[in-house]
């Protein structure tokens, strides 16, 4: 039996275009467009794929996302089973239309506890998770009122961020006062400000089905986000350790499960950020209810030797899901530029090679940077490459050779 899913696709990003593939690669299953571009963006090899598509003028609006999907039903001549976003921005709006349309998936209520982070933080005290004092706060006095209470330094950020997108770290009170004018809290826009959790920042991904975990892994990150976001041209890695059922994440993957149960979470992929402090205790920062970034569901499919894109999509479209073996530790380094401009060199690369090869690491995948490349606006940078090897600590030296080594050239 034939089943119809549309994916919510603003733009025809790489990687998103990389989880559309993997559901239009079900059997049986005819997939649906609902895009901001017109279909001759897409790649052809893809487009030839689609069963149908709708431009609609904004994805992030869930009446226009409703009229996408009414007309694509009309035109795949059935209902729609299953309504798909990658994006942390759309899971909310796609919820909404779920709900409005009766299709089986996430609902807007718990789309909400993932998306709007104070929310979040009064499921997560209600329930006994441990995470980061926090406040909502509608004006800077609020802010500074906040600040008196608990102290510096502080981390300022909008409620529904995503990917450090528009977050400060404050360590006074002119900075924050600085961070507020950026943000203008007022009421029915309030911002988020949380307590600096000072340690080791990592990610937690977890599959359920019907409200069980049935998978997980890790990742740690060198260093944290914010830093990275903070300091353009700092070079940084992501680590998936081979180790992910270790004593040492005892406590972490307890925490998790509490986290995502309380959440509501039925079936999906979820992405926790979390951090250990200094002390040895545990802090959720946040948890996505959606597919990670920063290469890692790449990271994990080295890992284990299967495709976690693949898998994902089974998991969305029939709750599905084997759990795979895992074979290797497996890292990302990410080459960013000094300064502004396009890409002149790179350096370093043969030194990084040549001390990556007495490891005895493979490299898996590169993008390097090329001359004359324009410098990015992401926090990945201008380039990457993926190493892994059956010992973690050969991972982790092959990652520290390569962002010590790798120097990218802007002119």
């Amino acid at each position: 039996m034939s089943m119809n899913v549309v994916f919510v696709v603003p733009f025809a990003m790489p990687t998103t275009l990389r989880f559309v593939s993997a559901v239009a690669d079900l059997p049986g299953v005819r997939v649906g467009l609902v895009t901001m571009e017109r279909a001759q963006r897409l790649p052809p090899e893809l487009r030839q794929r689609i069963a149908a598509h709708r431009h609609v003028p904004s994805c992030f609006e869930a009446q226009q996302i409703a009229d996408g999907v009414r007309g694509l039903a009309t035109e795949m001549g059935g209902e729609v089973q299953r309504l798909l976003a990658a994006l942390e921005e759309l899971q909310v709006p796609i919820a909404e239309v779920r709900d409005a349309l009766g299709i089986p998936g996430a609902s807007a209520a718990v789309a909400r506890n993932f998306r709007e982070k104070s929310r979040m933080k009064t499921v997560f005290e209600r329930a006994g998770v441990p995470c980061a004092r926090h406040r909502q706060v509608a004006s800077a006095d609020a802010g500074l009122a906040f600040a008196a209470d608990v102290g510096y330094p502080l981390v300022v950020k909008p409620p529904a961020g995503a990917g450090s997108k528009a977050t400060f770290s404050v360590h006074d009170e002119s900075q924050l006062r600085e961070a507020l004018a950026v943000h203008r809290p007022r009421p029915g826009a309030e911002t988020l400000i949380e307590e600096f959790v000072q340690g080791s920042e990592h990610s937690f991904e977890t599959i359920s089905i019907a409200g069980r975990p049935v998978w997980h892994s890790l990742s740690h990150y060198l260093p944290t986000p914010l830093e990275v976001v903070e300091t353009p041209w700092i070079q940084w890695c992501v680590l998936v350790p081979r180790e992910a059922d270790h004593p040492q994440f005892d406590d972490i993957r307890r925490v998790s499960a509490q986290a995502i149960a309380a959440l509501g979470i039925d079936t999906g992929l979820t992405h926790m950020e979390w951090f250990r402090r200094r002390d040895g205790t545990l802090a959720v920062s946040e948890v996505a209810m959606r597919p990670p970034g920063s290469h890692i569901v790449t990271l994990h499919s080295y890992a284990h030797e299967f495709d976690l894109y693949a898998a994902w999509a089974r998991l969305m479209v029939h709750e599905q899901f084997d759990v795979p073996q895992r074979h290797y530790a497996c890292g990302a380094a990410f080459f960013r530029g000094q300064g502004t401009g396009r890409v002149k060199a790179l350096h370093g690369l043969a030194a990084a090679q040549a001390e990556i090869e007495k490891l005895g690491v493979d490299v898996v995948e590169t993008r390097l940077p090329q001359p004359g490349q324009q410098k990015s606006s992401h926090y990945e940078g201008e380039g990457y490459a993926i190493v892994r090897h059956p010992e973690t600590s050969a991972v982790h030296a092959a990652l520290g050779s390569l962002v010590s080594n790798v120097r990218v050239e802007m002119a």
